[in-house]
């Protein structure tokens, strides 16, 4: 199958972690030890978050006083591609010896009218508590919001249109190549009256990057990999439960929290409607189960279990 996988920022960084390199590093190769053996019988496309990573750089970006002013947020993210992608590059060079991997640095294309540039909701950098956060927020200008038992700040998040490299990362996987690619929900960008391009102040979400990358490059499966194992009804509720096969339809007719789960949920079902491809949501040590169908949170069209034909698209590729 062709798989675009998406690897969630806090899978390389945990909530609670100290984002030294070290732990960074350390938790890239425990992702590449559950990705490398899916390259073994797949074709792969890997993109990855880069929420707490570019929230980093942004402080440090704001706290140096050799600068005029911080670095914005178009260039932080394309600093957190080269940081992530070396690392996911050189990791999985060593545990695929036989194959070749690419890490290239993406745009994606974003629509200047975006709502989402006055209504900030994307979570970026590390976590507080809520008296830290607004007395951050009032001294730097930032918008912060309330990310489960922590708060955060926000940045705008418009919607991705299209990454910009889609030919070329097309030619990668048609030679073989694991792509590494469009980290961070890619470098958002605008085209202006001459069609020229332009970075943007935002974060693009890379979920939904994920879900037009798997469609423009017709893959069979688009994978969400994040820190927890599935989607939840009534998440944080002594009444919360598990969702395991269903439909677009179905899982629609919940409402998710906007900066969190609710654009993987989004993703999912876009691609599964565009597509009638099969798309899942799950822990990243859950990998290689989850696209058996035994773990995970598994959306197709017909939201049966794989034994019982919902994977038939990628049967039938």
């Amino acid at each position: 199958m062709r798989v675009v996988i998406a690897l969630g920022g806090n899978a390389l960084l945990h909530r609670t972690e100290r984002p030294d390199a070290a732990i960074q590093l350390a938790n890239v190769h425990r992702a590449v030890d559950a990705l490398a053996p899916l390259a073994e019988q797949h074709e792969l496309v890997i993109t990855h978050g880069n929420g707490p990573q570019v929230g980093v750089l942004a402080l440090q970006s704001a706290a140096d006083r050799s600068l005029s002013g911080p670095y914005p947020f178009d260039v932080l993210g394309a600093e957190t591609q080269g940081m992530i992608g070396y690392w996911l590059l050189q990791s999985l060079q060593n545990a695929l010896p036989a194959r070749q991997v690419c890490a290239l640095l993406n745009q994606t294309l974003v629509s200047a009218a975006d709502p989402a540039f006055a209504g900030p909701e994307k979570f970026v950098g590390p976590v507080y508590g809520r008296a830290e956060a607004e007395s951050l927020a009032a001294e730097r200008g930032w918008t912060v919001k309330q990310d489960g038992e922590h708060w955060r700040r926000v940045v705008p998040s418009p919607r991705p249109q299209r990454v910009v490299e889609t030919r070329l990362i097309r030619l990668l996987l048609d030679s073989g190549t694991v792509a590494v690619c469009a980290g961070g929900g890619g470098v958002p960008v605008v085209r202006d009256e001459q069609g020229r391009l332009a970075g943007v102040e935002a974060v693009v979400d890379k979920d939904l990057t994920a879900a037009v990358l798997a469609e423009a490059l017709d893959a069979d499966f688009l994978l969400l990999l994040t820190d927890v194992p599935y989607v939840e009804l009534g998440h944080g509720t002594p009444k919360a439960e598990p969702v395991r096969h269903t439909t677009p339809a179905r899982l629609r007719a919940h409402r998710f929290p906007a900066g969190s789960m609710g654009p993987k949920v989004e993703a999912v079902c876009r691609f599964v409607e565009l597509t009638g491809g099969t798309a899942a949501i799950g822990a990243l040590e859950d990998a290689r189960a989850i696209l058996d169908g035994a773990a995970g949170t598994v959306v197709s069209p017909s939201g049966r279990a794989p034994q019982d034909g919902a994977l038939t698209h990628q049967e039938q590729r």
